[in-house]
């Protein structure tokens, strides 16, 4: 079974079966859990210093800011799982 990757801006790339949620980071409990996760030393920052748009939560309480919207990055999600599954068809 391959591995499926998300890009989730600059070049940064994620396991997208290690992904929880893809949220916006506007929300105080957000912003909350963004906090404890930097205090913990949990936070993964690849915004490359641009505003974060999308906080990703990860099956293992990483929490990684990107600078890609929330929606951007679950249409790259979905659109790897429809790829994925034609894939699999066609090798039937």
């Amino acid at each position: 079974m391959k591995m499926k990757l998300i890009n989730i801006g600059f070049g940064n790339i994620v396991s997208a079966s290690r992904i929880v949620a893809i949220v916006s980071p506007e929300s105080a409990p957000i912003k909350r859990i963004i906090q404890d996760a930097r205090d913990k030393g949990m936070l993964i920052d690849a915004t490359y210093g641009r505003r974060t748009r999308a906080v990703i939560v990860a099956d293992s309480e990483h929490i990684i800011l990107s600078a890609v919207q929330p929606e951007t990055v679950g249409h790259r999600l979905d659109v790897k799982d429809n790829k994925e599954m034609e894939n699999t068809i066609e090798d039937e």
